[in-house]
């Protein structure tokens, strides 16, 4: 008879120690809550999919076909690649924006904590209106700052006005010349993102303790180490995000060189976003995927980079 209570007990549905058993086989409050979450996030999936990632994986597609747009395509594979790596015009074009990147972040970044640095160490009447005048260049349009800096750098532009009035040589068509139609292109760059990276170093030097400024002053430290002992520590994020940002801005680079000089002379200024919206209007479909998905690879890397030298100077 003893033998026979578990056995009976089980069947009622009770654990032998008397407390009742979970039933088999249906879900608990846990896992339902945790499935219905997700019918919350599959608007935002669904969406990302479609605008995201279908046309990531059409681009990849396309890159590997030879098609007009109209007529039946060619299969090519990785020829449309090796054009790309092979043609000078389009081997170029990447490295004139690897070349911006100097104009388009160091520059800007060194110049940031320049000014944020002078800005913020004393109090200083009409900050505001420094703020305001240094970032009015991330409130304009792109192609607005591409027309101003267009007439501005023409041969009878305030550029070469104000160079007369030193007696320097007038009327040089800046944007027009071999030798410096990209660097006037990349000081552009510049001047659009230094506002940009001073307002984040600003921002960024306000969460610091001021009293560890006047500790380092007490101990006599100048300007320099100061920088160097409370300021670069304390910037390090934000140092890593406009990396980010900039050099992003330097290979992805579009409407200001359209603007200006829409990759002239001779190429000199041909940048991979502006020969893929030229190679997409002469219909050549496959080359101008190819050098979207190397553009796309190289702006992927170049964050990945940048976050993991934030991050490494900040483990520091």
């Amino acid at each position: 008879m003893r033998a026979d209570r578990p056995r009976s007990a089980a069947k009622a549905g009770l654990a032998p120690s008397g407390r009742s058993a979970k039933p088999v086989g249906r879900p608990g409050p846990g896992r339902r809550r945790q499935w219905s979450g997700l019918w919350f996030v599959l608007p935002a999936l669904l969406l990302y999919g479609g605008l995201i990632l279908y046309p990531a994986a059409r681009t990849i597609n396309l890159s590997l076909w030879r098609w007009d747009g109209v007529n039946q395509a060619t299969w090519r594979g990785w020829a449309n690649y090796v054009d790309v790596a092979l043609d000078p015009i389009l081997r170029g074009s990447i490295l004139h924006a690897g070349l911006l990147i100097v104009f388009f972040s160091l520059i800007p970044v060194g110049l940031g904590l320049v000014w944020a640095s002078l800005l913020t160490r004393r109090r200083i009447r009409g900050l505001a209106w420094f703020r305001l005048v240094f970032f009015l260049p991330q409130i304009l349009p792109l192609v607005a700052v591409g027309v101003i800096w267009r007439w501005a750098l023409a041969p009878q532009g305030l550029i070469n006005q104000v160079l007369g009035w030193f007696g320097l040589d007038q009327g040089r068509a800046w944007l027009g010349e071999w030798d410096y139609a990209l660097i006037a292109i990349g000081l552009i760059g510049a001047w659009v993102q230094s506002g940009l990276c001073m307002m984040l170093f600003m921002a960024g030097c306000g969460r610091i303790d001021r009293e560890l400024y006047e500790a380092v002053r007490l101990d006599g430290a100048g300007p320099w180490r100061e920088f160097w002992a409370v300021t670069w520590p304390g910037l390090r994020s934000e140092v890593g995000l406009a990396l980010t940002v900039t050099v992003i801005a330097a290979l992805a680079s579009f409407d200001i060189v359209f603007v200006t000089t829409n990759g002239s002379p001779g190429h000199r200024t041909d940048v991979p976003g502006l020969l893929i919206y030229q190679r997409l209007v002469a219909g050549d479909l496959g080359h101008a995927a190819a050098l979207a998905v190397v553009l796309s690879g190289l702006v992927l890397l170049a964050a990945l980079a940048t976050s993991r030298l934030s991050r490494s100077g900040e483990e520091r």
